[in-house]
């Protein structure tokens, strides 16, 4: 295979910014380039040096002016809910159950299972997430479909088939021993095979028992190198049903230590109403609290609060959460994330936010070796960003002065156009993908 070396000005962070002008933080290249080699990266810095040591068969990618970014990282949505985006007007437990259990039913049919995740994976692909963290259905086929859609397509994915043995209906409900036998089988065909990760997925407390979680135990401890995802205090009624069947707990964090599911690979979605002990919790168990800004705006679940997790020393990541997230996109859910923190009284400069979708929540997965930042040796998952896609943004960018501005433009009005490109693994695949489903569809 050729080389490729993908042109453009490159931006890449190196560390969490500290301020809106911590230029310290992050390497850009304004005439700058990206060498691609067998799928990772060979080298990263100036286009004119870079090409004269490429040698003659390389491929270029002009991809001026556009910026060139580590491919952007998902950490937390549903993968069966594809298809129930924008379901209206209901809050959590009554949303479940009116929307989202009626619609993963659906996934007991592996052709459906098959069909939904080549768009989720075609959907993310299409707005620049190259890495995404997902719940599948309860139905082991719908694990098979997910991570053959992302090995199809050559993408690093995490997920899992989720537990649930109560409080949802009987075609969705395993039993203890099922769930682990299942999810022992799914860890032993899928984890570490090409970029497939496993996350060991007991839904929520509120779908399993004393005795499923005793069995998530066993898993977490057998499989220490898989992750494990669940949720978290994301609306009030939740924590009082949730408290209410586990007694003996302290809080609804307490639900989860208590059963040893926290860990440093623990992603728990939402985490809006921890009081400080629950957050020094996840501080001393290194558990990550997953923020997911437009799917709490939409359920009407409530703010989260990033400055008390900063100053408690807890790690906390962004996600789209679809389906009650409302876009695939992590443009504009960093667009929501920073109004929510706004009404917080806290600011999100537009540095942290793309440091958030790269290298940050590549760090909160352990991944930064891999992805989330642009250097050599990495896998070339790369992002091609456009901040004139859009009349409005075109408009709005001649009058931008720094790159700090540009990247809140894109933040703030961007979405899946602003998107020239997407490589997974060096091969371009958003135009491709868009060509594919089109032939499909027109056959």
């Amino acid at each position: 295979m050729k080389d490729l070396l993908i042109r453009g000005r490159v931006l890449t962070f190196i560390e969490e910014p500290q301020g809106i002008d911590d230029t310290q933080s992050y390497l850009t290249v304004e005439d700058g380039a990206v060498l691609v080699r067998d799928g990772k990266i060979a080298a990263v810095g100036d286009y004119a040096e870079i090409r004269r040591t490429a040698g003659a068969d390389v491929t270029i990618a002009d991809h001026r002016p556009h910026l060139v970014l580590p491919g952007l990282i998902d950490t937390h949505l549903h993968f069966p809910q594809t298809q129930a985006i924008a379901s209206y007007g209901a809050q959590l437990l009554e949303w479940l159950n009116t929307y989202i259990f009626v619609e993963e039913q659906k996934f007991a049919a592996p052709e459906h299972a098959g069909f939904v995740a080549g768009r989720f994976m075609d959907e993310l692909i299409a707005n620049g997430t190259t890495t995404a963290v997902a719940y599948c259905s309860v139905h082991p086929q719908s694990v098979d479909a997910y991570f053959a859609a992302a090995a199809e397509r050559g993408m690093l994915m995490i997920g899992g088939k989720v537990m649930m043995d109560r409080n949802a209906p009987e075609a969705l409900r395993d039993t203890p021993q099922q769930g682990y036998d299942e999810t022992r089988r799914l860890i032993d065909k899928w984890h570490g095979r090409g970029r497939a990760q496993y996350a060991i997925s007991p839904r929520f407390a509120i779908t399993s028992t004393p005795a499923q979680m005793e069995m998530s135990r066993a898993l977490v401890a057998e499989h220490p190198d898989c992750y494990v995802q669940t949720h978290l205090s994301e609306n009030r009624d939740e924590i009082a049903f949730a408290t209410s069947l586990f007694t003996a707990a302290k809080d609804y964090t307490d639900i989860y230590a208590h059963y040893g599911l926290l860990t440093e690979r623990t992603l728990l979605g939402h985490c809006i109403y921890l009081s400080d002990r629950e957050i020094s919790v996840l501080a001393e168990t290194g558990a990550v609290g997953v923020f997911c800004p437009t799917s709490n705006l939409f359920l009407g679940s409530g703010l989260f609060d990033r400055d008390r997790f900063d100053r408690l020393g807890a790690r906390w990541s962004v996600a789209t959460d679809v389906g009650a997230g409302t876009s695939f996109s992590m443009l504009e859910t960093m667009a929501e994330a920073y109004k929510v923190l706004h009404l917080n009284g806290q600011r999100l400069s537009p540095l942290n936010s793309f440091y958030r979708m790269t290298l940050g929540n590549a760090r909160v997965l352990g991944l930064q070796d891999k992805i989330g930042s642009l250097h050599a040796g990495a896998d070339a998952d790369i992002v091609i960003l456009d901040s004139s896609a859009k009349p409005a943004m075109e408009l709005r960018m001649r009058t931008a002065t720094s790159l700090a501005e540009e990247l809140f433009i894109l933040q703030t009005m961007g979405d899946d156009r602003c998107v020239a490109e997407t490589y997974v693994a060096g091969k371009a695949m958003k135009g491709r993908r868009i060509a594919a489903r089109r032939e499909l569809e027109t056959a």
